[in-house]
């Protein structure tokens, strides 16, 4: 015997053409293939076109022919019309211009007096034009949860009730109506009413309710039958004649039919609606199950927690590409769809392209919000219209922007996340404290050793203009300073600052001038005025010895002393080593002394325990099926590790930091030290008031620096712009304005997720020249840096290069093309050096302030919790210097390899000292 044949798959399955025989049955073909088979018995194409061909026609010559109006039909709509037809067990379909083109069509079946039932969860547009009919045609509309067929039963009258318009699932919380069931009590008890479903959230492949007794089905086929979003349609399939003929025709009067032109499209999407909907919705899965498992209400018929899923499953042939979820906080909602970078923003879905949406705000923000809060809509609710792009790319970026709207945490085992408000509980009830956190450590809690690092900074548009009210954009830069504390048990403080004269300096703890110290208790911030008392002190007592040669030293010195004695408090004055080594070059406007400030106020911030890691994660969910992993890891390389309220505190204390090292800092370069990335800044004064503002979505950049080696006096070039503005201030003014407009055009560039790369680099090449041409003409730029550029743009190279920072030596920066040949950057480093230059090849973006995490999750657990270590120097008979990346750290200090080695490998070799989470 054959093969079984499936009879619900012969119910809406063409059989192959191949003969019948007791041998071998008429196989039908599978969903997919029909799709991908336009075939039209009646409607043989005269040149055998493999396309259905495009009948670009208002009108057709002769006389009583098929067609004589394309709006009363057209070849190439008969051809869409008889394919969706095959794919919905239908009998008839129609193509119309919209999905609500199509609800309107049918809607007309109804008079005054008749009454509707529908849903309570509908489509925003539903929802307006039921309305308008009851508002001025007289048609009551009954509205009711289609998930609980006892609410439809009061309302259901044998003459009265004209139709029911259900959806499912619903739209935007994805209930489930039990079409089949509604459908069969409809018939019983109101046998006139039509039965009408919305089936664009499935579409035929999905669920077919035909097969389920509806008497009208609609789709809006801009939506998944399309499923590319360049076309608006709608289809009305049935299997009644005589609501055929009264669908045709009213479409014919109203004159609605789909174009040929977009019947064409129409009819090449639907050729692979199987295949896409295969991946949208497996996608779609694991998004719930992530969601589900950070502890978020998902509404999605795929999960087993989900009330309708039985009748779905019964119903239907999958879940769908559409999930819902809350977060609890309309505002918390509002920054998470503002943070989504491949995400789009946007209404409607069933596009091969990702889309996001608040419903409340958006596609049912025309229901009235007493009408959504008494149809339990929530205004914190979040849509997602999964499409076809690779997963691990979507999450990954719906996972970065739930961290930076601040709904998740990094947990401790630094490989899954825990939804922000529950790690709170946890840590309030006692599930999670310090106290365990301390037992399950090694060695004493004076004992650990802290690892951290901060990126320098370049100023890439508008410096020197941002003294005077113009928008600057800095950006990290991927040199960075590395500091490192090591316990001792002396009582004593040291330091060793390799890049400064490879200065070292120790004081005894108790020598300290403790009388001028006010501390900051714990959760207090520094107050906005400096102790003047205590940096006199440090400046004139504890370091009076320094001479003038050792000034930088002792600028560096007094910050860290500083900071160390306003953090203590009580008896908490804990004894140790710090070390300090920049791959930055020093002095060269690069943000070294902002970078070192972060990585200061981070290492005594963590020796005081005043911030800390995120903590031990809470207990996980037991997973829904045996297949359910609990957790789905994206791949985040540590990157928002570092949680944002512990980031703020270290950028507070930074700016402490930088105020004592510079005065009047604008908490640029700090901020830029701890939070990475790029960020605008407008300086306050001139009429302006003050602004700093992420630049989200910033991509990664590829720099050359080139540091001149000419030392720079800040203060006389600063100076210098402001007398220049005096004596010819409408030159400067007019400079001043078209610097602002250079930072406005950098900004949107940067900040264009949808900008392509090599769009994204010619703009920026041509933006870097002209800004620089200002700055020229301001007279802040060197002979050193025109060199620089000169080499740089030559015609070996033509590269474009600016000054950064004040200019009048320091560094420049020149921006290099993706696709620029290795070959000749190795060579153009060589000339640079050649000429008494210092060149670094980096990159400009990424990752701000790092840590090294103590965490060792793979260690044998004590009690259900991860040991923690402090980190250790690696395994010295590794080849790699410190051991390879990942290494299971030996327990010794690091500190004997970080102070010893080349500079060279300084960044690989803590690279490869274990896992670091950032900022």
């Amino acid at each position: 015997m054959g093969p079984t044949i499936d009879p619900k798959a012969i119910s809406h399955d063409l059989p192959t053409p191949e003969p019948e025989s007791p041998f071998r049955p008429r196989k039908p073909y599978k969903f997919s293939t029909l799709c991908a088979t336009v075939e039209n018995p009646s409607q043989k194409d005269q040149y055998g076109s493999s396309s259905v061909p495009i009948y670009q026609t208002s009108t057709f010559k002769g006389m009583n022919g098929e067609y004589d109006y394309s709006r009363s039909g057209n070849p190439t709509r008969s051809h869409l019309e008889h394919h969706l037809a095959k794919i919905s067990s239908a009998e008839h379909a129609f193509a119309v211009s919209s999905g609500m083109a199509a609800l309107d069509i049918i809607l007309r079946l109804l008079k005054p007096g008749d009454e509707v039932i529908a849903g309570d969860d509908l489509y925003g547009g539903t929802n307006r034009l039921l309305t308008y009919l009851r508002t001025h045609v007289g048609v009551t509309v009954h509205h009711v949860d289609t998930t609980n067929p006892e609410s439809l039963r009061p309302h259901l009258h044998a003459t009265k009730t004209a139709m029911v318009l259900l959806e499912s699932p619903t739209n935007p919380l994805l209930k489930i109506a039990d079409l089949a069931l509604l459908s069969k009590e409809v018939k019983e008890k109101a046998p006139n009413a039509v039965v009408v479903v919305d089936n664009t959230m499935m579409s035929p492949y999905l669920q077919r309710p035909l097969e389920h007794g509806a008497d009208l089905v609609y789709d809006s086929a801009t939506k998944y039958l399309s499923g590319h979003h360049d076309l608006m349609a709608g289809v009305i399939t049935c299997n009644r004649d005589d609501l055929a003929q009264r669908m045709g025709f009213l479409i014919n009067s109203v004159g609605n039919a789909l174009t040929p032109f977009d019947a064409f499209l129409l009819l090449r999407g639907t050729k692979t609606l199987a295949i896409r909907m295969d991946r949208q919705q497996s996608t779609t899965m694991i998004v719930a199950k992530y969601l589900h498992t950070l502890g978020f209400t998902v509404y999605y018929p795929g999960l087993a927690s989900h009330p309708g899923k039985e009748i779905h499953d019964r119903i239907a042939d999958g879940p769908g590409a559409v999930l819902s979820f809350r977060t609890g906080d309309k505002e918390l909602s509002e920054r998470i769809v503002g943070a989504t970078r491949l995400w789009g923003i946007s209404v409607s879905f069933g596009c091969v392209n990702s889309l996001i949406s608040m419903p409340c705000a958006m596609s049912h923000a025309s229901i009235d919000p007493a009408t959504r809060a008494a149809r339990g809509l929530p205004e914190d609710l979040i849509r997602l219209c999964v499409g076809i792009e690779d997963p691990s790319d979507l999450l990954d970026d719906l996972e970065r922007a739930l961290i930076e709207a601040g709904a998740i945490a990094l947990a401790a085992d630094l490989n899954s996340y825990v939804r922000a408000n529950l790690q709170a509980d946890a840590l309030r009830d006692g599930a999670i404290s310090r106290a365990v956190e301390k037992l399950a450590m090694r060695e004493a809690p004076d004992s650990q050793e802290w690892f951290v690092s901060a990126p320098g900074k370049v100023i890439l548009f508008g410096e020197h203009a941002v003294v005077h009210g113009v928008t600057a954009i800095a950006a990290a830069v991927n040199l960075r300073c590395y500091g490192l504390v090591k316990p001792r048990h002396d009582g004593k403080i040291s330091v060793h600052l390799s890049d400064i004269n490879d200065f070292h300096g120790e004081w005894d703890i108790a020598s300290l001038p403790w009388d001028a110290c006010t501390p900051v208790p714990r959760g207090d911030a520094h107050p906005e005025v400096l102790n003047q008392a205590l940096v006199d002190s440090l400046q004139n007592s504890t370091l009076a010895d320094l001479g003038a040669d050792q000034q930088q030293a002792k600028a560096a010195c007094a910050t860290f002393l500083y900071i160390y004695m306003t953090l203590a408090w009580g008896e908490g004055r804990p004894s140790f080593h710090f070390a300090a080594r920049s791959t930055l070059p020093i002095g060269a406007g690069l943000g070294s002394s902002a970078s070192f400030s972060a990585c200061a106020a981070t290492t005594l911030l963590l020796l005081h325990d005043r911030i800390s890691l995120p903590p031990l994660p809470p207990p996980t969910r037991i997973p829904e099926t045996p297949d359910d992993p609990g957790h789905i890891h994206v791949s985040h390389q540590g990157r928002r590790g570092i949680p944002p309220a512990t980031a703020e505190e270290i950028n507070q204390w930074a700016f402490v930091a930088e105020k004592i090292l510079h005065g009047n800092p604008s908490g640029v370069d700090n901020s830029v030290a701890v939070f990475g990335g790029a960020l605008a800044y407008t300086r306050a004064g001139f009429g302006k008031p003050s602004g700093m503002e992420g630049i989200q979505g910033f991509k990664s950049l590829r720099f050359l620096l080139t540091n001149s080696k000419i030392p720079r006096d800040t203060k006389k070039l600063v100076a210098g712009v402001g007398q220049k503005k005096i004596q010819e201030p409408e030159l400067v003014n007019k400079i001043l304005d078209s610097i602002q407009d250079i930072s406005n055009e950098a900004r949107r560039a940067l900040g264009d997720p949808e900008l392509p790369r090599e769009q994204l680099l010619s703009a920026l090449a041509a933006l870097i020249k002209e800004n620089h041409a200002h700055l020229v003409t301001l007279g802040v730029s060197h002979p050193a840096l025109e060199s620089i550029r000169a080499k740089t743009g030559s015609s070996s190279y033509n590269l474009t290069t600016k000054l950064t920072g004040a200019g009048g030596g320091g560094c420049a920066v020149t921006l290099i093309p993706d696709d620029f040949q290795e070959a000749a950057l190795q060579e153009l480093i060589s000339e640079l050096v050649q000429s008494g230059f210092e060149p670094y090849l980096t990159s400009v973006g990424g990752g701000g302030l790092g840590i090294l995490t103590p965490y060792t999750p793979n260690a044998p657990s004590t009690a259900g919790v991860d040991h923690i270590t402090p980190p250790g120097t690696p395994n010295v008979d590794s080849p790699r210097i410190g051991g390879p990346a990942g290494a299971e750290r030996s327990g010794r200090s690091l500190a004997p390899t970080f102070e010893a080695l080349p500079l060279d490998d300084l960044a690989q070799w803590a690279e490869s000292c274990g896992r670091w989470v950032f900022v």
